[in-house]
């Protein structure tokens, strides 16, 4: 691990040291990640995903003890803590109530923004964390001092990514994810929580967003952003191994990300539930499996973010770099562990009420 100072280079000069590709794309590895691959026409083995309809504390509770056996030693909860006054956001007495039984000694872990806002420098993100009461438990803004870099292992652009320094100083990792649209990704998922929110504001996040001499701050997009991302994701999951667990929260889906705030676009997408899996792409696959499988009406807002985005990407540039299964096992656990599909799980849906 190479340690940079934040305050003494910029994303751009670290670009011209050779760190990272200039981000030209190359338009022969494109995977057409507007194209939904329906589930029986994949291939390989199956992880197992667990999955409940109970949006509660309760529920996010037993979603996560179901997978959190390897998670030990001093832990990180990776969350989206949100823009001032976010109506989306997890429920911050479901996540105090899961640390208090399960992690009570855990640290939430973020990131500054790299763009301009709430929580953009340490002391804006530290009031914003108030605001929207982030108080019950420490804190970890993991750039606040410095930025380092982990490899990243048989990736296509980068060969290692910029993290917010204070990543290593934990043993384990908890992905607690609101999954939701995305301006840019199409949808946020664990993949999504992970290679944006542990990437450093400054250094990580201009790499995988900005090609170096042109005036876009988010010219980086479609399936090069995708595969930029997953990298990034990449570089974090491979430094934990299995202290590694996932569970993604599919609640007040908006088609816009926890960091558009009250600008965010109204939810129209029906509530579903909580997930939970140790299989990265297997969790985000079947999340985005039940959108797919609720009715044109349920998911026509959604599905035209994810694909007009290509976001599709992410799933299989994580399987080609083996982050995981897109096959799983689809475990109900308010019904004594049956097994079902995502469409069982996309069966007789409420509209969302706010």
């Amino acid at each position: 691990m190479k340690k940079i100072s934040v305050l003494a280079a910029t994303a751009l000069a670290l670009v011209s040291l050779g760190m990272v590709s200039c981000g030209t794309t190359n338009s022969s590895t494109v995977k057409d990640g507007n194209k939904y691959v329906p589930y029986d026409q994949r291939d390989g083995e199956e992880a197992v995903v667990y999955f409940t309809r109970k949006l509660s504390a309760e529920g996010l509770i037993a979603a996560y003890e179901q997978v959190n056996g390897e998670i030990s030693g001093k832990v990180g909860v990776k969350l989206h803590t949100g823009e001032q006054n976010g109506p989306n956001i997890i429920p911050r007495e479901w996540v105090r109530a899961l640390l208090e039984k399960d992690l009570p000694d855990a640290t939430i872990i973020e990131t500054n923004t790299y763009y301009t806002g709430d929580r953009y420098t340490t002391d804006l993100h530290r009031k914003t964390l108030e605001v929207n009461g982030w108080t019950f438990a420490p804190v970890d803004i993991m750039d606040e001092e410095d930025t380092l870099t982990l490899p990243v292992k048989g990736g296509k652009w980068f060969d290692k990514m910029a993290v917010g320094s204070h990543l290593v100083n934990y043993e384990s990792l908890v992905a607690l994810t609101h999954f939701k649209g995305h301006t840019q990704g199409g949808f946020g998922g664990s993949n999504k929580n992970i290679g944006i929110g542990c990437a450093d504001g400054r250094v990580g996040k201009a790499w995988i967003h900005t090609t170096p001499g042109q005036p876009n701050q988010w010219d980086i997009a479609e399936e090069e952003f995708m595969e930029r991302m997953t990298e990034s994701t990449k570089a974090t999951i491979d430094h934990f191994g299995k202290h590694v667990t996932y569970v993604n929260v599919m609640r007040n889906m908006s088609v816009s990300c926890d960091c558009e705030g009250l600008a965010a676009a109204p939810v129209v997408t029906p509530d579903v539930g909580i997930l939970s899996s140790t299989d990265l792409l297997a969790i985000d696959q079947a999340c985005v499996d039940i959108i797919y499988a609720m009715t044109a009406e349920e998911h026509h807002d959604m599905v035209e973010r994810i694909e007009t985005r290509h976001g599709l990407r992410q799933l299989s540039y994580m399987k080609e770099l083996g982050m995981g299964h897109d096959r799983y096992i689809l475990i109900d656990l308010d019904n004594g562990g049956k097994k079902i599909t995502a469409a069982d799980a996309a069966k007789d849906l409420k509209p969302f009420v706010k």
